[in-house]
């Protein structure tokens, strides 16, 4: 059937939608989750369109939610548990035998090598943060202390800078910023602005707004900005630097804001004062005069709001660059003020914004936001250390094929004496696993998210499910609860008492909770499974596992009265009621800008500006390498980019793409015709880890010398009947590609987008 004819079936089909409702949901390709409504055919998501009632997308969505059918139908769904045989097949058991083997797995673990020797991974994809949130009782019950998730290869290095300076995470005001920048981030693709394509083109037509754009590429973004600092690959902090310079150099810093709300400035000028403008200039390929304009516009702006993001958190110096992209907009005194940078609220933190850090068991690599780097993850399994990770539990994740260096992170599963997989498909990870368990999808649920970064109106979303679960699934809460009573560390006394207060109404059982976590130390740690347990059973609709929203609406009380009730909840048990009733979300917070200096939780609301070790690596940029090429591998690879044709890995089928089905090799005429390659033919990407095929596109938007490879394509699909068989992959996986080794020198985030290459004819 040719394309076009598909396309008029399509349409057909949809006119002829079984059911005429219009259900509310949401996206969970990224962190905006934007609102939408569908409806349903039979399983089928037969059409979809963006909610306008949703507050924080009001009606915006992008092309790629409108494929969500694509996650839901696309691919081969888990209905059994899975049990690793003998001869590394797996069979299918059910569930009562998979909890009672896994209970006994992590209890043997436990009580030989210590509950700190489980290594908890993930806990929630991009839309399901609220079945992991009942990961923590599991922990809890195992006695399990380390952890971790996609924050420790992307945001953990912005996150202990953002600790330093106004002490937790920072959002720009996009809808009334003078200036915008955007740095290593194109949201044309990647989103994260809410509503970005309509918010840049309102930049973009404003002659009183300025967007900026620092990028290698030159993106969809760059195309709307009024200056693209279109840097060499991997020398962002070098530009930065320069910038400061200027700043510094050119007497445009904000003396008043630095004199009445800030510390250690002269500390910061005194280092800035020895760069030497012109040679970071040259080294980071932008003009001397371009960048000297683009400081003085930022200073002279009444508004600079900035947006860093994977282009650079994935590339060389990230925990530094981020360091100096925010004293860029201190230095301005560009923080609580319309238009600028702003503390916000949250629902759930995702992180620990602290300046202090535990460190890993056998390598010491520092826990920055409280949760273990990932590419230090297979360095504390392939040991003989006796405080090695000897179990892993992964949830809604699949860093086999997300973190550096898959072999080898394959290679630290087999050497696990217990691994265990929660998911919707037998994913990379999945197939690596000795047990498998098949989770609910994210629109056979109650789900949500805990993205609550937006600013002045922070909105947080309950999905009610669209289906019923597919039979043989489970719910992640259902499933958590199960093994921590199977392992026998429910508190018997304290659940009975839960369950009478429970029926005596819920400010009844708000009393009693406390009072039992005051007297039993294990309830604050099995929460999440003692609230679906008790709390749970009362909720309307079969809602159980929203109990845990019942505690984080009082904490939103206790932490945000005043902004909870400008957002119009009276109490935390209002807040709660409006979150389980309002399908298209609510607003739980509406700060205003100087609300920010509340959230700062330094004892004289001055935000301290020095950061010794990162001066001290600012310095180190005058001696330091502005590439990390060779004559070996002299093109920069970016092993990751979002286009209009890729997204996230839960799109487990390659029918969602009509064009680059295989995600094309992009790269410079230049380098091409000297490589004796053309459009539409095949190359070998070859790296120090690995190779990989891929077909080439030509795109001058590419600077010689770089080239870059979609993500969300690599994944190894069934090819024929059944998932545990034959599969066949479609694109690159890029981690067969990537370095572990390579990674931020603080923050242990890996160098996904700075990734030496080789480029050859197939």
């Amino acid at each position: 059937m040719s394309r076009t004819a598909a396309e008029s079936a399509a349409a057909r089909a949809d006119e002829q939608v079984a059911d005429p409702v219009w259900h509310k949901s949401a996206c969970i390709l990224c962190e905006c989750n934007c609102g939408l409504q569908v409806q349903l055919d039979g399983r089928r998501i037969a059409k979809i369109r963006g909610d306008k009632e949703h507050p924080g997308s009001r009606g915006y969505t992008c092309n790629k939610a409108l494929r969500l059918d694509h996650y839901q139908n696309g691919g081969v769904r888990l209905t059994s548990p899975l049990r690793r045989a003998a001869d590394g097949t797996f069979e299918e058991i059910d569930w009562a035998t998979a909890i009672r083997e896994i209970a006994a797995g992590l209890a043997a673990v436990r009580d030989q090598h210590g509950g700190e020797s489980v290594l908890f991974y993930g806990g929630g994809g991009q839309g399901n943060h609220l079945g992991g949130a009942y990961k923590g009782a599991l922990m809890a019950a195992v006695g399990a202390r380390y952890s971790s998730n996609a924050l420790a290869q992307e945001k953990t290095g912005e996150a202990w800078v953002d600790a330093h300076l106004a002490g937790g995470h920072t959002v720009g005001d996009w809808e009334r910023a003078e200036v915008a920048i955007f740095l290593g981030k194109n949201p044309w693709q990647s989103h994260g602005v809410p509503r970005a394509r309509t918010v840049l083109q309102q930049i973009s037509k404003d002659p009183a707004r300025t967007m900026i754009v620092i990028d290698p590429v030159r993106t969809e973004s760059a195309d709307l900005a009024d200056i693209h600092l279109q840097v060499r690959p991997g020398t962002d902090a070098w530009c930065l630097a320069a910038i400061l310079a200027i700043l510094v150099g050119e007497d445009l810093l904000d003396h008043d804001f630095l004199a009445g709300h800030t510390s250690g400035a002269e500390t910061v000028v005194a280092h800035v004062k020895s760069i030497d403008v012109s040679a970071y200039a040259a080294a980071c390929g932008i003009a001397e005069e371009q960048l000297r304009s683009a400081a003085r516009r930022i200073a002279a702006a009444g508004s600079v709001s900035t947006y860093e993001d994977l282009g650079v958190q994935h590339s060389l110096n990230s925990t530094l660059v981020s360091y100096l992209n925010k004293l860029i907009w201190l230095l301005t005194g560009n923080f609580a003020k319309p238009g600028a940078m702003q503390r916000h609220s949250w629902v759930a933190p995702l992180a620990k914004w602290k300046t202090t850090y535990r460190t890993t068991p056998v390598t010491g690599a520092r826990m920055l936001g409280g949760i273990v780097p990932c590419n230090a993850i297979p360095d504390e399994i392939l040991t003989d250390h006796p405080k090695r990770f000897r179990a892993m539990w992964v949830d809604s994740a699949n860093p086999a094929h997300s973190l550096a260096d898959t072999q080898r992170f394959i290679e630290a599963m087999a050497a696990l004496d217990l691994v265990v997989v929660l998911d919707v498909a037998l994913t990379e990870t999945a197939r690596h696993a000795d047990y498998v368990l098949p989770c609910a999808s994210q629109f056979e649920k109650w789900e949500a998210t805990f993205f609550t970064t937006e600013h002045p109106h922070n909105v947080f979303q309950l999905r009610a499910p669209l289906l019923d679960p597919l039979p043989g699934t489970w719910t992640e809460p259902q499933i958590y609860s199960a093994i921590v009573r199977e392992l026998g560390a429910t508190p018997a006394r304290a659940e009975r008492i839960l369950r009478a207060a429970a029926g005596r109404g819920r400010a009844a059982y708000t009393l009693a909770f406390a009072a039992t976590a005051m007297a039993d130390k294990r309830v604050r740690g099995l929460a999440p499974t003692l609230l679906y347990e008790t709390l749970g059973p009362t909720l309307p609709d079969g809602a159980a596992s929203v109990a845990i929203l019942w505690p984080l609406a009082q904490r939103v009380a206790l932490t945000h009265r005043a902004g909870m009730k400008r957002a119009g909840h009276r109490s935390a048990a209002a807040l709660f009621d409006a979150m389980l009733t309002n399908r298209s979300g609510v607003v739980f917070t509406e700060d205003r800008p100087e609300d920010s200096w509340s959230y700062v939780p330094h004892k004289d609301k001055r935000i301290p500006l020095a950061i010794p070790e990162l001066l001290a690596a600012l310095d180190g940029l005058a001696s330091g390498p502005h590439a990390h090429t060779s004559a070996q591998f002299p093109v920069v690879l970016m092993a990751g980019q979002r286009r209009a044709e890729s997204a996230n890995t839960i799109f487990r089928t390659t029918a969602w793409r009509a064009r680059d089905p295989e995600g094309a090799l992009r790269m410079n005429p230049a380098d091409a015709e000297r490589l004796g390659l053309a459009a539409g033919s095949r190359a070998r990407v070859v790296t120090a880890r690995g190779s990989a095929f891929a077909v080439v596109t030509l795109d001058d938007r590419y600077q010689p010398g770089h080239a870059a490879l979609p993500n969300g394509l690599g994944l190894d699909l069934p090819s024929g009947r059944g998932e545990d068989g034959p599969t066949e992959r479609t694109g690159v996986a890029l981690n067969t590609l990537t370095d572990g080794t390579r990674r931020d020198p603080f923050a242990g985030t890996p160098w996904h987008k700075h990734v030496p290459a080789r480029i050859e004819p197939a």
